[in-house]
């Protein structure tokens, strides 16, 4: 039997509606599994039964899940109890691994995001900043989890698919260590790729792509036709599907005939993607000075836990 414990921080959401999405391969798994702490699921007092505790605690766990950037001190010390507590540490999703859409607020800082935001000055909205002071402080920025405490296990993915999540309890139950292949959804990908660019400017993403509908194989490589996809430092594993022969997915994005977001992450934890993208997209002949909104549109997801606003 393994103890769970789960929680969820600056986070949508999807991470743990994809373990609902596991479907009936969790009627499998549940069985051997105690889960002992999850928000999500299950009502639990963080300071005692009564509220008399002086600090959050949680109960031991051999596996611990954790959602999103940490953004506030109370997510900060809730990782830190988790830590403690828990044997096998998660980063589970792309906001958990690199700060996520939510770490797009590293663009700027927290005072002038609040100044812009309540400042009755700027906007329409007659509130003020919150003075609350049961409300947990603002960090200067959104962490990525392993910013703050070791984590174990990195699961990308925005959201991570219900086949990754499955093959990680599998390989926990089984007492074996789980971690994705290091390789990059152009590895996946099955567009027809010739090393040099159709020519013109870099377009704005949601641009047209130039494909045979119901077709794949005939379709040029989406950063040779100048749609900016970030699928060269980008780690494959989007299409992964319960069931499904892994060597027939194909990537979401490309499925969807759009160029890859990058919600999987780097290829590696080690890798500084946005100089790798800015090399692929100069190996086949583009300037990535002509990318629209480079900065926000690079960090989106790879990294962007860790850009700060002096480092724009």
């Amino acid at each position: 039997m393994v103890r769970v414990a789960e929680e969820w921080f600056a986070v949508c959401g999807g991470c743990e509606l994809s373990l609902l999405d596991i479907g009936e391969p969790l009627l499998d798994i549940l069985p051997n599994l105690e889960i002992v702490h999850m928000p999500v699921l299950m009502d639990h007092k963080l300071f005692g039964q009564k509220g008399d505790g002086t600090k959050p605690e949680i109960p031991e766990a051999d596996l611990g899940l954790i959602t999103g950037g940490i953004r506030n001190e109370e997510n900060k010390e809730l990782a830190l109890e988790m830590r403690k507590k828990c044997k096998i540490i998660v980063a589970l999703g792309t906001c958990a691994c690199f700060g996520g859409i939510p770490a797009l607020a590293n663009l700027s800082t927290t005072e002038s995001m609040l100044d812009q935001i309540f400042n009755k000055e700027k906007g329409t909205d007659p509130s003020s900043p919150p003075s609350d002071k049961s409300l947990p402080k603002l960090l200067d920025r959104v962490y990525a989890v392993d910013e703050v405490i070791k984590v174990d296990i990195h699961l990308p993915g925005c959201p991570p698919t219900p086949a990754h999540i499955v093959e990680l309890l599998n390989a926990v139950l089984a007492g074996k260590t789980f971690a994705l292949p290091e390789r990059s959804v152009c590895d996946t990908c099955p567009t027809i790729r010739e090393k040099q660019s159709t020519g013109g400017s870099i377009k704005r993403p949601l641009q047209n792509a130039q494909f045979t509908p119901g077709r794949y194989d005939n379709m040029r490589c989406l950063n040779e036709q100048g749609l900016f996809c970030l699928g060269p430092v980008t780690k494959a594993g989007c299409n992964r599907i319960l069931g499904a022969d892994p060597s027939e997915e194909i990537p979401r994005c490309i499925k969807a005939y759009m160029p890859c977001r990058g919600c999987f992450g780097p290829v590696r934890q080690s890798s500084n993607p946005t100089a790798d993208i800015m090399g692929s997209l100069s190996y086949i002949g583009r300037d990535p000075k002509e990318i629209v909104d480079r900065v926000a549109t690079i960090n989106r997801f790879i990294g962007s836990g860790r850009l700060r606003p002096q480092d724009k």
